[in-house]
């Protein structure tokens, strides 16, 4: 735990921590919280521990507030959602739409849902690289089996601190995603969808079937570093009609900005 805080900070940590909640997760994070040293005038009223265990309070009532709110995430087996919502798509200078059931080919559809800011897909520094690094491969790949790709950017909240649609298309560029890059207006996709973090993926078969769900692969600090290539594995044995080794894992990154 302490390793994890020195390395990620507490912004990137704390959004890891609201969408991989548990009770004994909390525990653990308390103390390390307890344990961080901070400097306080002495005459504070409140003791260092003590402003440290009620912002984690206000935290966690803040984080399980806002989990109560949000839509269920579809289920193996579920029908690709919402597939003619037109969305603007930032990889055109005229922002013109396109829905995603239009994006599907015959072989399938790839969905991820991606952000400009969270440190999960833009990495870290040198602590990590974040996953967006390997999207390039990711749509290399859709590309040679034939699967119909999109990234979509849900967090409305934040369109005016990164996430705006002028910002989605500079960072296609820069990146060369080589795939359309949506905006996902007001989180109806995210919505009908349950996504939850970015990145958070969605593996749709020719029939538009949900047939995996989850991350991109097991370290988003290093791409070397990499044993289990779940996605890659997962688009692999569906175009080849056979079974997903992993069809559901568990998806890491920065909450999607909703709207309040």
């Amino acid at each position: 735990m302490r390793m994890v805080l020195n390395d990620w900070g507490f912004e990137a940590f704390f959004e890891a921590f609201k969408d991989n909640f548990s009770h004994g997760f909390a525990v653990q994070f308390l103390a390390v919280l307890v344990g961080k040293p901070c400097s306080l005038p002495s005459d504070a009223v409140l003791s260092c521990s003590m402003q440290k265990i009620l912002s984690l309070i206000l935290g966690l009532t803040a984080a399980a507030t806002f989990a109560q709110k949000l839509p269920a995430t579809i289920e193996l087996g579920a029908t690709l959602p919402m597939s003619g919502l037109e969305l603007a798509n930032a990889t055109r200078e005229d922002d013109a739409s396109i829905a995603l059931g239009s994006v599907a080919t015959e072989q399938g559809l790839l969905v991820i849902f991606t952000s400009n800011t969270c440190p999960f897909v833009v990495g870290n520094g040198p602590k990590s690289e974040g996953w967006e690094g390997r999207y390039r491969e990711i749509v290399a790949l859709a590309g040679k089996l034939k699967v119909g790709i999109a990234f979509v950017n849900s967090n409305e909240a934040k369109r005016a601190q990164g996430e705006s649609i002028e910002e989605m298309r500079a960072r296609a560029k820069k990146y060369k995603y080589q795939a359309l890059y949506l905006l996902d207006q007001d989180h109806k996709i995210a919505d009908a969808f349950g996504a939850r973090t970015t990145p958070h993926v969605f593996l749709f078969d020719a029939t538009q079937t949900l047939v995996y769900l989850g991350a991109i692969d097991d370290n988003v600090d290093s791409a070397k570093k990499v044993k289990k290539t779940w996605l890659k594995d997962a688009m692999i044995a569906m175009v080849g009609r056979q079974p997903v080794p992993v069809a559901q894992t568990k998806n890491v990154g920065c909450s999607i900005k909703r709207l309040q």
